[in-house]
């Protein structure tokens, strides 16, 4: 029977898609965070539902932060290590002045947003005093016993207008359980507890680790159960990295890749899941090869079974270990290297999730700290006026491109024509110093550019400044030092009609 009714609701997607989509006419194809791609789909319709793919309002929200932060504390950081084995004593568990306040305020100075708290490990030690097993900190001297950490860090983000996140291993090298059916109703009930008691959890974040537990097995994970369980639970948490709205961008060094998509193929869905999806969100991780330079360009597109809004996190530790070790104190990121890591990681696409682990004490080490609130005021700086707003921005369509310099990413623009390529020239009354370009898509309808060029005119001939190809949400490029009078921003190429957000032109002068 309910295989039946999702045929039908595949059938009747199919019927409205095609009935209400015009192929000629590419205005009249709705919006939507899933698109099904049928075998005889010409190459032009698959690039024009591409084109109109677009986040759903909780990944809309995600991409938004910018930055987010994560919370590397637990067992491993009393013993040293980065993996634990599950067999630590938990009376090694035992702060002395914890103080999550300062924690999440550290982060609100470093222009963090959202935190994630490693409620759990793989060493299955944790955080909150659950009713699953006794290796937490329910077994702990902290608070002799009856301290909670989950509902501390919680409290304090709502305190201070932070959005908070968990993560839990499913990985668990303590539960005796792991590696049969039971430990999916252990972990279920883990993350029901989390979900329900500690108020609005605004992300899930899911890693892909699967060793063996204490019996030598390894896991089957439930993951659709999960996030089944998620939607149930908390509707607006998106669900990252082995989840469907957020993906892993494929290293951990906070660098993200040259050319990146957030609209990618989807290619391990059956016929049935299409139906369902067509219908709801999209609850299942597509598969991808992160070697892949170049995910979700056209050639890949072409053999999909659908195409699905997945944008990409990209995750780097301020310190060379994700738990605090005493030894790398003096290893902390400079405020260059942060910088750096941000035009790459925001500047290409992506949200910077930026780990800052506790140190034994409970407290965000001092030159973690300091690091933060320096590079924070370094953004600041080089993004407090943006150059282009004293020009007069000119479109060779003529239509009004004012909006692209009002600081509002709620106003786009867009060729009248409907052309895949466009230019747009800023000109100014004296010339200008700046050596950092900015670009953003207006992704509520979509991401489309595939290639732009920045040129300055020069003794009456136009030269190349800096290029690229995708743009996102945001796309920052630093170059060297140019005056000019004139600046001209070129799209080469686009998926349908461009349509931009913001232009920004700024001096970088660190």
């Amino acid at each position: 029977m309910m295989k039946a009714i999702k045929i039908i609701a595949y059938v009747i997607f199919y019927i409205f898609l095609f009935t209400s989509c015009d192929k000629k006419n590419i205005e009249e194809i709705p919006y939507a965070n899933f698109y099904p791609i049928d075998p005889d789909d010409s190459e032009e319709l698959i690039i024009q539902k591409a084109a109109h793919v677009v986040p759903t309002p909780r990944q809309l929200r995600w991409q938004e932060l910018e930055l987010t932060g994560f919370f590397h504390f637990g067992i491993n950081t009393y013993t040293g290590k980065e993996w634990g084995d599950g067999k630590e004593d938990p009376a090694l568990f035992n702060p002395t002045d914890l103080d999550v306040e300062q924690w999440v305020l550290t982060a609100k100075k470093g222009g963090i947003r959202q935190v994630i708290l490693t409620a759990k490990h793989h060493d299955g030690f944790c955080l909150w005093p659950t009713a699953t097993t006794t290796h937490s900190v329910e077994s702990s001297p902290w608070k002799e016993g009856n301290g909670d950490v989950v509902k501390e860090v919680a409290e304090a983000c709502e305190k201070h207008d932070m959005g908070f996140g968990v993560y839990l291993s499913p990985w668990d090298m303590n539960a005796p359980m792991y590696g049969t059916e039971e430990y999916n109703d252990f972990f279920v009930a883990q993350l029901t507890e989390l979900l329900t008691q500690y108020g609005k959890v605004d992300e899930v974040w899911f890693d892909g680790a699967n060793g063996e537990g204490p019996n030598g097995k390894k896991q089957e994970y439930d993951f659709d159960r999960w996030y089944s369980l998620i939607r149930e639970l908390q509707p607006e948490a998106v669900i990252a990295i082995m989840g469907p709205d957020v993906r892993w961008v494929g290293t951990e060094t906070g660098y993200g890749k040259e050319t990146e998509w957030s609209v990618i193929p989807v290619n391990n869905l059956s016929q049935d899941q299409i139906a369902e999806s067509s219908q709801k969100d999209v609850n299942i991780k597509p598969t991808w090869d992160k070697s892949d330079e170049v995910l979700g360009g056209r050639e890949s597109l072409q053999d999909a079974k659908g195409l699905v809004w997945y944008p990409a996190e990209t995750d780097v530790s301020i310190r060379p270990g994700w738990f605090f070790h005493e030894s790398q104190n003096n290893q902390v990121k400079s405020v260059e290297k942060l910088l750096d890591i941000y035009f790459h990681s925001v500047g290409k696409n992506g949200v910077l999730l930026l780990n800052i682990p506790p140190d034994k004490s409970g407290r965000i080490h001092s030159k973690d700290s300091l690091n933060l609130v320096e590079w924070k005021s370094q953004i600041d700086k080089i993004f407090s006026e943006n150059i282009a707003k004293s020009g007069k921005i000119h479109s060779s369509d003529g239509t009004d491109a004012s909006n692209l310099i009002d600081g509002a990413q709620q106003t786009f623009w867009t060729p009248k024509d409907k052309s895949s390529i466009a230019e747009l020239v800023l000109e100014f009354t004296e010339p200008k110093l700046f050596n950092v370009l900015n670009l953003q898509e207006y992704i509520q309808r979509g991401q489309r550019v595939e290639e732009f060029v920045l040129e300055v005119e020069q003794e009456g001939n136009w030269n190349e400044i800096v290029n690229g190809t995708t743009i996102g949400y945001k796309r920052l490029l630093k170059f060297p030092e140019i005056e000019a009078k004139k600046v001209r921003l070129r799209i080469l190429s686009s998926r349908l009609n461009p349509q931009l957000s913001e232009i920004g032109l700024y001096y970088d002068g660190n």
